[in-house]
């Protein structure tokens, strides 16, 4: 090694925050756990979710309030936050915003990566809301308040031998905030979280309380389950479920043309299937995952699993790609050298629905993700791949994707077809700003190419008039949007460019 490739290389190991980050997580799982233990106490009764721990008396606000989505990449300063307790509270908030002509926006737990849930007009946090108000068993279905995380209503049903029959990979969303911007898990015979919403109810910008559903109002309730928080304020939601079930999964290591040559029987060798490429490399994991009436596999002890999935997966992975920001050519050894470490061996795991299928996303990043019809996904997935190859970029793993059965949910990006879901990563290792834009744009325009539709709660650069030939109900949601909205109150720079430029 030069001297020269020394001294970046000591100087880029010395600047490594690497202990305090351990430190932190340490403490972060010591909370973790309180928090679990708090929730398994209180039975029906709420658990806050990880938002900004501020108490207000009645409809005082706080002003000028910094807001940070959790991947830290967009941010806003309303004049005024404020946390309501009641749907009333709620209605007074809206007369407020139409009083001064601010706009209005609903901000859950920050998880999306996007700038969909910001305004320096007001915003507001509906944590307090966060009752489970009904669980009928013998429907199988929960109604809850719209600001209950998924993560409650996973551990309110398994209390009552009920689960949620798709998840995506975290379950810290807010329900309204998940099912208002398309969420998503994988299985072809399963649609987005969205479509198992039944019932919900809707606080408009005139105040009006309206319940929509299948047979009630049916045109906003198709509108407003993906309605992108802009038909006004979702405050309650009615979710069919299913008995409670145990996933049983399989992870192994295949080749990206072996994917690639038998897609058509993956999707559909399995309940839920998906796949992860590591780019610069011709490896991929596959998982699969059936209910099954086996017994839960035993947990490993918290020192093997806090080494191998923490320590190795985690910090070092974290320290290594920090590395990588200093000379970039070394992300191909990196992505070799963690599969090689982590993936290379099948792996089994049998357990509780919503544990198979959540995750930890790691640290924070940058990422992108569109649905394209499904019969696309091999040709996307050689395109990416040949872009890859020939561009000189070099790009983090995984590349995950993921599938969905056809619905008709208006603005859901697998409304009218199957769907394959691409989703593309740069991770931020201790938060520093990695180059992913070139990667992002060219990767879009793959996907577009395709037919494809982009994730509502990620980055994308459509506006208006490229959106309405991606939709065909385009044009009525927008109608239905001025029948519930006329003034835009529940709008903001990025609901502008989407329905409006």
């Amino acid at each position: 090694m030069s001297s020269c490739s020394r001294s970046w290389l000591l100087q880029a190991l010395n600047s490594l925050p690497l202990k305090g980050a351990i430190q932190d997580d340490i403490l972060m799982e010591s909370q973790l756990d309180y928090v679990n233990e708090l929730s398994q106490s209180t039975s029906m009764d709420s658990v806050s979710c990880r938002v900004p721990q501020v108490r207000f008396v009645s409809l005082k606000g706080q002003e000028n309030r910094t807001l940070q989505n959790w991947a830290q990449i967009e941010s806003c300063k309303p004049k005024q936050y404020f946390e309501p307790e009641t749907i009333e509270d709620i209605g007074k908030i809206i007369q407020l915003c139409r009083r001064n002509n601010w706009k209005l926006r609903v901000f859950g737990t920050g998880h999306s990566p996007n700038n969909i849930a910001m305004t320096d007009d007001c915003i507001i946090n509906l944590r307090r809301l966060n009752r489970i108000e009904n669980i009928d068993k013998e429907q199988k279905t929960v109604t809850a308040q719209a600001g209950t995380t998924i993560k409650q209503l996973n551990q309110e049903l398994a209390k009552h031998q009920l689960g949620l029959s798709s998840l995506g990979s975290i379950s810290e969303q807010t329900i309204a905030g998940a099912i208002s911007t398309g969420t998503h898990g994988t299985g072809i015979t399963f649609s987005i979280l969205g479509a198992n919403i039944v019932q919900l109810e809707l606080l408009t910008a005139t105040g009006e309380r309206l319940e929509c559903s299948e047979t009630e109002q049916p045109e906003i309730f198709k509108a407003a389950v993906c309605g992108l928080g802009c038909l006004g304020v979702i405050v309650r939601v009615k979710i069919q479920c299913e008995k409670a079930f145990r996933l049983y999964a399989i992870q192994e290591p295949l080749s990206l043309d072996k994917v690639l040559d038998n897609l058509d029987d993956w999707v559909k060798s399995a309940e839920h299937w998906r796949f992860w490429w590591f780019p610069h490399t011709d490896k991929c994991v596959v998982w699969t995952a059936n209910r099954t009436e086996r017994p839960s596999t035993p947990q490993p002890s918290f020192i093997s699993a806090w080494f191998k999935e923490r320590l190795l997966g985690y910090h070092s992975l974290e320290a290594m790609l920090y590395l990588a920001t200093f000379a970039p050519s070394l992300i191909p050894i990196i992505n070799r050298l963690y599969f090689r470490l982590l993936f290379d061996e099948k792996k089994e795991k049998v357990d509780q629905s919503d544990k198979v299928f959540n995750f930890d996303c790691l640290f924070r990043q940058y990422v992108d993700e569109w649905a394209i019809p499904r019969r696309h996904t091999v040709e996307a997935m050689k395109r990416l791949r040949n872009l890859i190859e020939t561009s000189g970029l070099y790009v983090h793993f995984p590349i995950e994707v993921r599938f969905t059965g056809a619905d008709d949910i208006w603005l859901s990006p697998s409304y009218g077809r199957e769907s394959g879901w691409i989703g593309i990563i740069m991770y931020r290792p201790y938060s520093k700003d990695v180059s992913f834009k070139y990667y992002f744009e060219q990767f879009e325009q793959i996907m577009q190419s395709l037919d494809g539709r982009p994730h509502w709660a990620k980055p994308h650069s459509c506006h208006s008039s490229q959106l309405s030939k991606m939709y065909p109900r385009f044009s009525e949601f927008k109608q239905i949007r001025e029948k519930l909205d006329p003034e835009h109150i529940f709008s903001n720079s990025y609901i502008d460019r989407i329905l409006d430029g």
